[in-house]
């Protein structure tokens, strides 16, 4: 592809769509057929349905019975979604959905009133075609509302850069707001994202004598906020058994040992990124090499030369990767929110047509916020088609990448029956409404069998037998392993037909159902 056909291509407004429909689609279907087998879905969304189903508004348990680790910003969203659709599959996963639209549709704006039309392709693309986005998007769990939450503070700040505003009072409630629905989506966490980011982007500020320049707020919007989660913190810790050992000890404290969390090397995080994020991690580091060497420039000019707006992205994007990387548990979908900051990072790498904040020095740029460049980038027609070439090869193979990788997804998971339990559980209740069947279920290994079955809690079998005997029960839901024994103890109980169809990998890990 030559030049002018790769700027072209870049530049079709058919491109746009295209890229935006295929990324919608994407986050739709990549996880069907939906289930909550795996990555701690069940656990996510058992929150929302116990605040519907028992009204336990503030604190939860897991399906077997534990103390649910995250706070319940969530889990409201959920139940709200749930009394408009009357659908819990679309209420657990709308939230994560809505979430990757809205991260769409801003990198899309921002990049492109930024840098331009084809950053904003770009941004969008890097965002929708890699192999974490789509399948964060419709998982009940809270990456992608976190991620959002991170992107707007982040964002904030990078406008407050841009256009060299000092922070009022409104500034500092909205900074206020988005902290307290990170706190309580997923506790501070929120602190690793961005704090380190900002830290050194003030020192840089600092040696640059750029005091015009500010990505801190003040201190009492973080205070406030962490004060907020205090109080849901200290409510569990007076109110709810088990919730010190089980949140604060276990699910906080001991993320920063090795004696309950299984510790990852430091670097864990770095080739996890790398791959996920490809091709666009590729064309981030080709990029960078092309213009170090067109510009004949060291590592150490490129930085001092580096606008402010510009350096704060790179600030937040490895400042908060390296946090990340210095806490021993980690799991690849944690590092999420750093993507949206890299899609625009790598927006402004490929941008053609300069805003004033790119690579300008403060001498540089004009004074009006708003006016814009026609200043390239590249030094030369032949450094700036390449860098067209390569990012439309990177369009085009991420498009077919992750439509493929999708496609092979969702063919081997119907194939496979991944969502066997779903569709038993889903039987089972149509059984038991047209025969009016009182049924329970026993805990097995699925924490998602209890929501599939939309009961509130596993019966235990010693009950479950007594229940039983006594007439309390028409029908039980039971690990397979359990079923000999069941069979023998309950009365004139017989093995129905109905069971789930066998999943792979999961062989001996079925359930029976028994009725009178």
């Amino acid at each position: 592809m030559d030049t002018g056909r790769a700027e072209h291509f870049l530049q079709n407004k058919r491109a746009f769509w295209i890229v935006g429909v295929l990324a919608i689609i994407l986050f739709l279907v990549t996880n069907l057929p939906w289930q909550l087998d795996d990555y701690d879905q069940a656990k996510q969304a058992f929150t929302s349905f116990e605040m519907v189903k028992e009204g336990h508004w503030f604190y939860q348990q897991t399906p077997h019975e534990r103390v649910a680790t995250k706070p319940p910003l969530v889990g409201w969203t959920s139940a709200v979604f749930f009394a408009l659709t009357r659908s819990w599959n679309v209420a657990w996963r709308l939230p994560s959905f809505l979430a990757a639209i809205a991260l769409s549709i801003l990198l899309l704006r921002v990049a492109s009133s930024a840098y331009g039309s084809i950053a904003g392709l770009i941004a969008l693309s890097a965002f929708g075609f890699n192999l974490l986005s789509p399948r964060l998007a419709t998982l009940a769990r809270t990456d992608m509302p976190l991620a959002l939450v991170i992107f707007l503070l982040g964002l904030f700040i990078w406008k407050k850069i841009r256009h060299r505003e000092t922070w009022n009072l409104p500034d500092r409630l909205s900074i206020f707001a988005l902290l307290t629905a990170a706190m309580l989506i997923k506790g501070p966490i929120i602190y690793a994202f961005l704090l380190p980011g900002i830290v050194l982007f003030q020192l840089w500020g600092r040696r640059r004598h750029a005091c015009h320049h500010s990505a801190w707020c003040g201190w009492w919007p973080w205070f406030a906020s962490l004060g907020i989660f205090l109080l849901w913190v200290i409510g569990g810790v007076l109110f709810v058994p088990g919730f010190f050992d089980q949140v604060v000890v276990r699910e906080f404290v001991a993320r920063f040992g090795e004696a309950v969390h299984r510790p990852q090397p430091f670097y864990f995080y770095l080739p996890h990124l790398l791959h996920k994020f490809a091709p666009w991690s590729v064309l981030m580091i080709a990029t960078a090499i092309v213009d170090l060497r067109s510009r004949d420039s060291k590592l150490r000019a490129l930085f001092r030369e580096m606008s402010p707006e510009t350096f704060w992205l790179v600030c937040w994007t490895f400042g908060g990767l390296i946090a990340m990387s210095l806490i021993p548990s980690k799991r690849v979908d944690r590092i999420f929110p750093v993507v949206p900051p890299l899609c625009l990072l790598l927006a402004a790498q490929v941008a053609r047509r300069q805003s004033r904040d790119f690579l300008a020095s403060p001498a540089e740029r004009p004074i009006h916020p708003t006016s814009r460049s026609d200043d390239l980038s590249w030094h030369n027609d032949g450094v700036r088609g390449r860098i067209y070439r390569w990012t439309a090869a990177a369009l085009l193979f991420s498009i077919l990448f992750t439509s493929g990788y999708t496609v092979a997804k969702v063919v081997s998971g119907y194939r496979d029956h991944r969502d066997a339990l779903v569709v038993f559980g889903r039987e089972v209740r149509h059984e038991a409404g047209l025969r009016h069947w009182r049924y329970e279920a026993i805990s097995g290994s699925d924490e998602g069998m209890l929501l599939y079955l939309q009961k509130t809690h596993f019966i235990k079998p010693e009950k479950a037998i007594r229940e039983w005997n006594r007439g309390a029960l028409d029908a039980l839901v039971a690990p397979a392993e359990e079923g000999p024994r069941l069979l023998r103890e309950l009365q004139n109980a017989s093995l129905s037909p109905l069971r789930p169809v066998e999943r792979k990998n999961q062989r001996g890990k079925s359930y029976v159902l028994l009725t009178r």
